[in-house]
């Protein structure tokens, strides 16, 4: 065997227990639902989307409960959580609440039922990649939320949550969006989802499909130059992941280009 198998052997080993067709079908079916349920709730009707998300929501926890004895039952549980985001951030009463706090009341729930599945799972912290890594390298993958965040800007143009840029105004918001999107998003993604699609699925298999599941979840802006974008950057954050095995850095280049796209580029570059 060559040096080159060796090595595509080691990034992506064979899974023993290769899953059925069966499944395969379902967990395409499910990214179907996912997408089905982001369209109507981005370009039809919220509350049917919201709908959709309590079908699917059911739907994947029933099916992880039938597949309980099975491995793949973890990718259906861990998927579960993609239904419960979009849930959590149309169903809570945040009207009366500055849109700055929306994202930490919302990240809240996704925490515990985050904490849920890692329990059910078995998944240890260094498992799902809480663990600092190559610190140097960590730090380097975080700046590349700087540009991430002014191109995403270029293409969305949100409007700011801080109402200027001085640093009174902007520490709580920042640190905010560094951790219940940053962090909580990548946590679940990167993490958890990759976690337990891995050992079943393989590594280019698992992301690839983490990557789609994460871009579909951003119909919402009704941009497809930004889910074309967002894609991108899920495919280079879950390819780190799967190289270093920690969270360190997409979390800080996530949290950093969240902060850049609603904070920062709005007030710079209005």
């Amino acid at each position: 065997m060559s040096r080159i198998q060796v090595q595509i052997q080691k990034w992506d080993p064979v899974i023993k227990s290769a899953v059925s067709n069966k499944d395969h079908f379902f967990i395409w079916l499910y990214a179907a639902a996912v997408t089905a349920a982001e369209i109507v709730t981005a370009y039809y009707n919220p509350i049917y989307g919201i709908a959709c998300h309590v079908v699917l929501l059911v739907a994947l926890l029933v099916h992880a409960s039938q597949a309980y004895k099975q491995a793949i039952n973890l990718v259906y549980l861990s998927l579960s959580l993609a239904p419960m985001i979009r849930i959590m951030s149309l169903s809570m009463p945040l009207i009366s609440v500055p849109p700055m706090y929306w994202y930490l009341i919302i990240s809240l729930p996704l925490f515990a039922a985050a904490a849920l599945v890692m329990r059910y799972a078995g998944f240890k912290p260094r498992e799902v990649g809480l663990t600092v890594g190559n610190l140097p390298l960590q730090l380097l993958v975080a700046f590349l939320g700087v540009p991430l965040g002014l191109m995403e800007y270029l293409i969305l143009k949100p409007a700011p949550l801080a109402p200027e840029l001085a640093f009174q105004h902007v520490w709580l918001p920042a640190l905010i969006l560094l951790v219940s999107t940053g962090f909580l998003e990548e946590l679940i993604f990167r993490g958890i989802m990759y976690c337990a699609a891995v050992e079943t699925l393989g590594k280019w298999y698992s992301i690839i499909y983490i990557s789609f599941i994460f871009g579909v979840l951003h119909i919402t802006h009704r941009s497809p130059v930004d889910l074309v974008f967002v894609f991108a950057v899920a495919l280079l954050f879950s390819v780190t992941v799967g190289f270093f095995r920690s969270l360190l850095g997409v979390s800080l280049a996530h949290g950093l280009t969240n902060i850049g796209l609603y904070i920062i580029w709005p007030h710079l570059l209005r």
